[in-house]
């Protein structure tokens, strides 16, 4: 499930509060993946209001031998609209008391909570997460659903989207994460711009695959196949099949299909699901066309097929999804 909706904002503030949480022993990426996405990528007048909040008193050490000192403690949730825990110290050890309790006080008020990786067994460990859908790091799913019997655990996807909770898999994934909340608060050209100057993919669906298998040398195939990519994107309205694809690069169907897994992590059929949605996001949040109009233009046929496959992917109609960011 990969649903999104506006991020709420504090009655107090016209600015979105997203409080990190910060721990002893913490990876500095973790740490910096939400900063980094609503922080220093956001423009001077940014719609954030960003804090890193300490579970514990005084310098916190990192896993990369330097320590931080942040401003802030958990009384920075109470007024938080999000609160993102972006990794765990130890699988195996139960959080804090009063950080458990400051994260239900903070669901319960309607605040969105956020477990990036090994955070899951955060939100997990405070009860959140029962009866529900979530993800966290693939190395550690099968320890998870030990630990949270009645937990439904997706391995091998991106993130989870269950609306007020969202779980991510490890490392880069949390980046994917980050820039899908963006995108339900800010629109697509924002998180894309973001996207860009951190040099990643403007848009995974959590759904994909964590991890895909290794890439093929940079040979003249594999650049054939990575520029047919760029034409089949500059023209979704086409019905692509594989033997077309490979009479462009230039190789076997066999090979056509095998490259164009490892380079893409999925099959042409998905790839071009993916790109089309990712193009009827934006001419729904950028235009005034029709349902039908969009449908067309982004290479669906029907406003029947758009409707069937966007609820599929984000959980909402694709009327629903203009309205909220028209609302926003």
């Amino acid at each position: 499930m990969t649903h999104s909706k506006p991020l709420k904002r504090s009655p107090r503030s016209s600015r979105h509060q997203i409080a990190v949480l910060a721990f002893d022993r913490i990876s500095p990426f973790h740490l910096s993946v939400p900063c980094v996405v609503f922080g220093e990528s956001q423009p001077v007048a940014s719609p954030f209001d960003l804090r890193v909040c300490a579970i514990e008193p005084g310098l916190l050490r990192t896993t990369a031998g330097f320590s931080v000192m942040p401003e802030h403690g958990l009384e920075g949730l109470k007024r938080a609209n999000t609160v993102i825990v972006p990794s765990w110290r130890d699988p195996a050890e139960q959080a804090p008391p009063a950080l458990l309790a400051a994260l239900r006080a903070a669901h319960k008020r309607g605040a969105r909570l956020v477990g990036l990786c090994l955070g899951a067994y955060v939100l997990a460990q405070a009860g959140l997460l029962t009866g529900r859908r979530a993800t966290t790091h693939w190395a550690y799913a099968q320890d998870f659903s030990a630990r949270f019997p009645d937990v439904e655990v997706a391995p091998d996807v991106l993130y989870v989207d269950d609306g007020d909770v969202l779980t991510s898999a490890g490392t880069a994934a949390g980046i994917d994460a980050c820039l899908h909340l963006l995108r339900g608060q800010c629109g697509h050209a924002v998180a894309n711009g973001v996207a860009r100057r951190l040099v990643v993919p403007p848009h995974r669906q959590g759904g994909q695959a964590q991890f895909i298998e290794q890439a093929m040398p940079a040979t003249a195939r594999g650049s054939r196949l990575a520029g047919v990519l760029d034409l089949l994107r500059a023209d979704l309205l086409h019905p692509w099949d594989v033997d077309e694809v490979a009479e462009r690069a230039v190789m076997s169907r066999r090979t056509c299909t095998r490259q164009f897994r490892q380079l893409t992590g999925g099959t042409l059929g998905e790839w071009l699901l993916r790109e089309r949605l990712a193009l009827a996001q934006r001419l729904l949040e950028s235009g005034d066309g029709g349902i039908e109009q969009v449908a067309a233009s982004a290479g669906f046929g029907s406003a029947g097929l758009l409707r069937q496959h966007f609820k599929a992917a984000f959980g909402v109609t694709p009327s629903a999804w203009r309205q909220m960011f028209r609302a926003g």
